[in-house]
């Protein structure tokens, strides 16, 4: 490598993105306790964050083309830092929420533009080496997430989680000013507002209604005038960007049955694989007592062996068709979460350890094809939209995941307790507890949601992996095209163990 400065400066504010996917995960019980907050409040908690990523990740990139990759990554390192200021700083459910959607905002200018900065320093075995050390920290900061969040959360509080953000962007920032030298994109390309917005208003407006399902009924007709204006934002995205000379995303890409499946496959991993993560934190540490480090250290069985499978993988899994690896490891993302089925009353944590196992290696072998598989069923000059949508897809499935399966818990477990012992257990057992409700009533309420939401997440994972399988169809390399795709791309994408963009 000449020169290590500027992969430290993309590493470092790669490493705060990805580490804020999963670090609030095991603090939500303590937010929800601090804050008053109720189970769908720590929804959106996640959702908000998700959500902003998914919706603007296209358009910051068209935008950071235009204005140039590095003061848009800057800005989005700015802004990221503020929220999480902000987050810190919340008095309550509302405010946390807002700001973790302006996270989001801030996430997308990073994102976007990160992969675009490596490959305007380093060219050649020089990328090889950047993009193998960029992965390596992508993947640690997924793995420690919930370790160090039950850490900070269970010594000086939730709000460090956010805090430790602040520090780490002034020398991002400062670092990538210094180091980073500016690179556009093509000049002429115009950036599709329009798109973007109809986008994000199909997206938040599919995920609302989700969440207000669990509340008020999927029937209830707010739910319905929610999900009627996601369908009309959604026509309105289609038809511009249909007609648009630079749409963010070509509908006609969709009429390829293999590029639609893999968009399928990549929105069904993120919600069958990291749906339920929310959730299990609050029963670990709500009603087994758990504390955040212990309840952190339970996700390290996924995290782990993601890990561990996605490096072999890399060697041994070399030329085997994509839709093996995708739908294979989607298929072992399902049966993880029907090994998950199995909660009672008296059940522990250990319980889920082999599903957690078995989601963490369907991970490591789904992950890294997915871009590949998006990038094999488009023409060359639309890899950089194809690996653009695998990444939106991918977070508006994560934040549909939370949605979805958060209703389906509530819904069951309102079938067998009243409607507000859910949103008390996001408080803790305690304030469950007085609320007149039996410890062995809600542990069993519980585990009877999670064993229905962990369905829910394996049928997700189980139908996309085998419509993968059958409908995606990729011609087997060359040799001569294998050893010219040794080294990664520009327009390749990795991911981490738990499922982010790297």
């Amino acid at each position: 490598m000449r020169t290590w400065g500027p992969l430290t400066a993309v590493c470092l504010s790669t490493f705060m993105l990805l580490l804020d996917v999963t670090i609030a995960v095991v603090a939500l019980p303590d937010m929800a306790g601090s804050l008053h907050a109720s189970l769908s409040d720590l929804q959106w908690v996640m959702d908000g964050y998700a959500l902003a990523l998914a919706a603007l990740l296209l358009g910051t990139g068209a935008a950071a083309d235009i204005l140039g990759r590095r003061r848009v990554h800057v800005v989005g390192v700015v802004v990221f830092a503020t929220a999480s200021l902000l987050c810190g700083l919340a008095g309550g459910p509302g405010m946390l929420i807002a700001s973790r959607a302006l996270q989001g905002l801030g996430g997308a200018a990073m994102l976007a533009t990160t992969l675009p900065l490596v490959g305007s320093v380093y060219q050649g075995r020089q990328r090889s080496v950047a993009l193998g050390v960029w992965g390596a920290v992508s993947g640690a900061a997924a793995a420690v997430g919930p370790v160090l969040g039950g850490v900070l959360t269970d010594g000086p509080g939730w709000r460090w989680i956010f805090y430790v953000n602040l520090p780490v962007s002034v020398a991002a920032v400062w670092l990538t000013l210094k180091v980073v030298p500016e690179s556009h994109g093509s000049r002429e390309r115009r950036v599709d507002w329009v798109g973007t917005v109809t986008f994000a208003g199909f997206a938040g407006g599919l995920t609302y209604g989700a969440v207000r399902a669990g509340e008020h009924g999927w029937g209830e007709t707010g739910t319905l005038v929610t999900f009627a204006a996601a369908a009309v934002a959604l026509v309105c995205f289609l038809a511009v960007e249909r007609r648009g000379t630079d749409p963010l995303l070509d509908p006609r890409l969709f009429l390829k049955p293999a590029f639609s499946v893999v968009m399928l496959g990549a929105l069904a991993f993120n919600a069958g694989a990291f749906g339920l993560m929310a959730y299990d934190s609050i029963w670990m540490q709500s009603l087994l007592g758990m504390s955040p480090v212990r309840g952190g250290a339970v996700f390290l069985w996924m995290s782990l062996s993601a890990f561990v499978v996605a490096a072999a993988g890399g060697r041994l899994l070399h030329g085997v068709p994509a839709r093996i690896t995708v739908g294979g490891g989607l298929l072992l993302v399902g049966s993880g979460q029907f090994c998950m089925t199995v909660l009672d009353a008296g059940s522990t944590a250990s319980a889920l350890a082999p599903g957690m196992v078995l989601v963490g290696v369907g991970t490591g072998l789904a992950a890294p094809g997915i871009a590949g598989a998006a990038l094999a069923a488009v023409p060359p000059e639309r890899s950089g939209m194809a690996g653009g949508a695998v990444n939106t897809f991918r977070q508006l499935g994560l934040a549909l995941g939370i949605a979805v399966y958060g209703t389906v818990l509530t819904s069951r477990m309102q079938s067998t307790l009243p409607h507000d012992a859910a949103h008390a257990l996001a408080g803790g057992a305690a304030g469950a507890l007085r609320g007149g409700f039996s410890e062995h009533a809600l542990r069993s309420a519980f585990a009877s949601g999670l064993n229905t939401a962990a369905v829910a997440a394996g049928l997700t994972a189980t139908v996309a992996g085998a419509l993968v399988i059958v409908l995606v169809r990729t011609a087997r390399p060359t040799r001569t095209e294998v050893t010219e795709s040794s080294a990664p791309t520009l327009t390749e994408e990795r991911t981490t163990p738990l499922g982010q963009t790297r």
